[in-house]
């Protein structure tokens, strides 16, 4: 399996202005990488690499922020999104930084730092222990390009459509198994409450009913780490051209999950059957709610949120998708952790 440089998990850096973004998705256009900025320089900054103080962007309407106000040329309106996004023309990437070339830099490596020696030991009880081949594993983060602090998360990229769902089977039992590697305390999830859904009205008790079965993040002797699987090429479904989104507003829906296979991957998707049209606010009048048939992220949030068969609420961007000017159909983006949700249902 060959993966191309600058997808979900990569990193790119400018040849002017120093600065670090991570590329987000699979399809790009042909003149430039979607992705949003991550680390700029700052002499108040508390990140050091090659003698330049950096300061870190968490949030996405802060990244946007920064961009429209000192480099207003990395933000662009993608007619293919109908939407404005990040990204760095071809001819601006002085480099890409990839998990797959980090974690072979790191095993040649004969000194390490804590977070460097427990990041290499948790890729390889994955490959060991969830019988994960190691050419599919990779290491990505602010490690990835010299910007991490000493207790900075372990942030893991496991390519590949059936070694992601093979793995999954072992995962489990590895989490579970007494060992360092383990899923999160209360404690621990009331902290990630305030990371994950900080800004927003949901309930401590509500979050927790979701997050408490995920498998893609846990604890490794201290460390937070994060999985993202990313499916193989032959599975991406066309390119960036051959689909075209428009903006139809927000909506807020019951829906019912007919599929979730696609839960675990970035970006991840699930099938779903409209229950109830619950608000919604739209320019346009032809939204037809049988067409409603999709729910995609490209937030990790939003993996792992809901299984086959449960009942949901979800509110988030409504979107018409056309694929190759042949099949159309509605979907609802999630984006933002302050006003898009994707929560149980009680029965």
């Amino acid at each position: 399996m060959e993966i191309p440089e600058g997808i979900e998990g990569d990193y790119l850096e400018t040849k002017t202005n120093h600065l670090f973004f991570d590329v987000k998705g699979l399809r790009h256009p042909k003149d430039r990488k979607i992705c949003f900025v991550r680390f700029y320089p700052n002499p108040e900054g508390d990140r050091l690499r090659e003698g330049l103080k950096y300061k870190k962007i968490y949030n996405l309407q802060e990244r946007y922020a920064f961009l429209k106000a000192k480099f207003p040329q990395y933000i662009f309106y993608s007619e293919q999104l109908d939407l404005e996004v990040q990204g760095v023309e071809l001819s601006e990437i002085k480099k890409i930084y990839t998990p797959r070339d980090y974690i072979q830099r790191l095993r040649r490596q004969s000194e390490f730092t804590r977070l460097e020696q427990c990041s290499l030991e948790l890729c390889d009880l994955f490959i060991e222990e969830g019988k994960l081949p190691e050419k599919v594993i990779g290491i990505t983060g602010s490690p990835m390009v010299g910007l991490n602090k000493a207790h900075s998360d372990i942030d893991l990229i496991i390519y590949g459509t059936q070694a992601s769902r093979d793995f999954q089977e072992h995962l489990y039992n590895i989490l579970t198994s007494g060992g360092y590697c383990r899923g999160y305390n209360l404690e621990e999830y009331h902290s990630h409450y305030e990371w994950r859904a900080g800004g927003s009205d949901i309930p401590f008790d509500r979050f927790l009913q979701c997050e408490k079965r995920k498998q893609h993040q846990g604890m490794y002797k201290g460390f937070e780490f994060f999985i993202r699987y990313i499916k193989s090429p032959e599975d991406w479904k066309g390119g960036y051209y051959d689909y075209k989104y428009q903006n139809y507003g927000r909506i807020k829906v019951d829906a019912r999950i007919l599929d979730a296979k696609d839960a675990l991957f970035t970006p991840c998707s699930y099938k779903i059957e409209v229950l109830k049209v619950l608000e919604m606010e739209s320019p346009f009048s032809d939204f037809q709610v049988n067409a409603l048939r999709e729910v995609n992220s490209y937030r990790g949030r939003f993996c792992e949120q809901a299984i086959k068969g449960e009942r949901v609420s979800i509110e988030g961007k409504l979107e018409k998708v056309i694929y190759k000017n042949e099949e159309e159909y509605f979907r609802i983006l999630l984006r933002d952790q302050t006003t898009d949700h994707f929560l149980l249902l009680r029965d």
